[in-house]
């Protein structure tokens, strides 16, 4: 993995004006994943938008991180189901189309 595609923790929290310790909640609830590279942790920049959605629901809107991870889990919910439905969609029209 190239160094370039990611992004200090501590330069993360400087950017986005966050405290070091939201990152870590964020992690031990198993919300984004940190790579530690001699002993400083990074996140990838895939999971960059997701960790700019998770910051705004916890400034904006006053979520804590307990409350990010229920949201998240029903957005996977929510996209999974999406999927399901469009797969017996594309089935449903194979067999209507016989």
């Amino acid at each position: 993995m190239a160094t370039r595609e990611l992004i200090s923790i501590t330069r993360l929290c400087s950017l986005y004006e966050i405290e070091v310790s939201f990152i870590s909640q964020l992690k031990e609830l198993g919300l984004i994943e940190l790579t530690t590279i001699e002993e400083v942790p990074f996140v990838h920049q895939d999971y960059i938008n997701d960790v700019e959605r998770m910051i705004r629901l916890y400034r904006d809107l006053e979520v804590n991180p307990e409350g990010i991870d229920v949201i998240f889990n029903l957005l996977h919910k929510v996209d999974r189901l999406h999927h399901e439905l469009n797969t017996l969609k594309n089935r449903l029209r194979l067999y209507e189309g016989e």
